[in-house]
């Protein structure tokens, strides 16, 4: 991994202290989907008719995004805020290459999550109730709270954290710094067990971290990540609450279906991820 490492160029003199990043990060991370939460709220119980909170969310998202893009003073910052946000594009082979890693990556986590649920009892997580709604208010909420997480998430925690551990730790200590502190956020589903989320979450965590370090960019991480949330809240923790024990006496061929969807799509990934990273390798080194 160290020969696509990011060249150090964010001037020392205006690299904020590692806690400080670390605070700022989870701030990016988790106060706009806490601000989206109280919006929603709030138009759902006075005007439902009319989804104000969605364009206001767009706005406010919008702004942040050109702040932790190095838009707007202060200007002594305004290089460093870009680099550590790696808002950029991606080359089409880059773009593949990720994609393919991480849809194979995803796909053995569904197995992981499904064999975990066997295990322990998992109490499923579903969308809410938005029937009650009309359906325009109900899609456009839905879909902007499944677009929050990725953007805020990326940006803080593959974007400005990932970026500040680069600048002083090796690559492999920076994607797993990353990782383990996207695994200690809160996560969905509410009062699933805590080691069960830690672990799943972990190795997600581990999923995004690379593809933000090989990419030098969060953009493949906001895709995969949209994507993600939309197959397991729709598909995935739904059925959580049927599943069967193995002490209940699950059906052990479903278990054997899930190990080896778990094994044969996480073995494709590797792969995916070793191009990817002679991919990225050759392009840096153009």
């Amino acid at each position: 991994m160290n020969s696509s490492r990011p060249v150090r160029i964010i001037e020392p003199a205006l690299q904020p202290s590692l806690i400080l990043t670390a605070f700022i990060a989870i701030a990016i991370s988790l106060v706009p989907q806490g601000l989206w939460s109280a919006l929603i709220v709030l138009n759902l119980r006075t005007t439902p008719r009319v989804p104000w909170s969605v364009p206001v969310m767009v706005l406010v998202l919008y702004l942040l995004f050109l702040y932790l893009n190095g838009r707007w003073p202060p200007a002594r910052s305004a290089v460093a805020r870009k680099q550590s946000l790696r808002a950029n594009m991606v080359a089409p082979r880059i773009a593949f290459w990720s994609g393919l890693a991480g849809v194979a990556a995803i796909i053995a986590l569904v197995g992981l999550w499904t064999l975990l649920a066997t295990v322990v009892q998992m109490p499923g997580s579903v969308l809410p109730n938005l029937a009650p709604y009309p359906r325009v208010t109900a899609i456009l909420a839905v879909l902007m709270g499944a677009a929050i997480s990725p953007l805020c998430e990326q940006a803080g925690i593959w974007g400005y954290w990932e970026s500040a551990l680069l600048q002083r730790y090796s690559p492999a200590t920076a994607v797993i710094v990353s990782a383990a502190t996207f695994a200690l956020l809160p996560h969905p589903p509410n009062q699933a067990p805590f080691w069960a989320k830690l672990i799943f979450f972990f190795l997600t965590g581990l999923i995004f971290s690379l593809l933000s370090y090989l990419c030098r960019s969060i953009f493949p991480g906001v895709i995969l990540h949209f994507l993600a949330l939309f197959l397991f809240f729709v598909y995935v923790w739904p059925l959580d609450a049927a599943r069967h024990l193995l002490s209940q006496g699950s059906d052990h061929n479903a278990i054997y279906l899930s190990l080896a969807q778990t094994a044969l799509f996480a073995a494709l990934s590797v792969l995916a991820f070793r191009r990817l990273s002679q991919e990225a390798r050759t392009t840096c080194n153009r």
